[in-house]
């Protein structure tokens, strides 16, 4: 799903995506995740992302928001994708070179390449997600601790920037 959304886009706007990246847990192989593809999109300009991307996005039934950074006071483009049944199948977060998301590279690389963490995040996954279900927002909280521990160990583990 990930390579066929990445060529689609590809395609589609050349001239402004630089970068396309699989992150989140469905780009960690071995651990369960939920049906949700997350794309990561380097652009070479929001201003330029809100002229041409977001029209034609939204006109093949893309669903758009403008949102905060974690920790940051710049926003990015995200969309939703949704299948013919109304589920969520991509997200796609739409940034520029020098946005701090580019760090959650770190992560998915990190579990990629040790699967014993990779365990112990969808072990913690699966507990938060019983317990928050209805609960989206209070879900994500739950993951942050973890994540950004990881993401932490990650950035000295590879040394160097994603």
């Amino acid at each position: 799903m990930f390579k066929n959304e990445k060529e689609f886009l590809k395609n589609i706007f050349s001239e402004i995506i630089k970068r396309i990246e699989h992150f989140g847990s469905t780009a960690i192989p071995g651990i369960k995740s939920k049906p949700v593809v997350n794309n990561l999109i380097g652009v070479t300009s929001l201003k330029e992302t809100r002229k041409k991307i977001v029209p034609i996005l939204k006109s093949f039934g893309y669903e758009y928001f403008w949102r905060p950074e974690i920790d940051k006071p710049s926003m990015y483009a995200w969309f939703i994708k949704r299948n013919l049944a109304g589920s969520r199948t991509h997200h796609l977060h739409i940034v520029e070179k020098d946005s701090k998301l580019w760090e959650r590279l770190y992560f998915r690389d990190y579990l990629r390449e040790h699967n014993n963490v990779a365990k112990q995040y969808e072990k913690l996954k699966n507990k938060i997600s019983k317990k928050f279900e209805d609960d989206r927002e209070a879900y994500t909280k739950a993951r942050t601790e973890f994540i950004f521990y990881i993401t932490e160990k990650a950035k000295k583990y590879y040394g160097k920037s994603k």
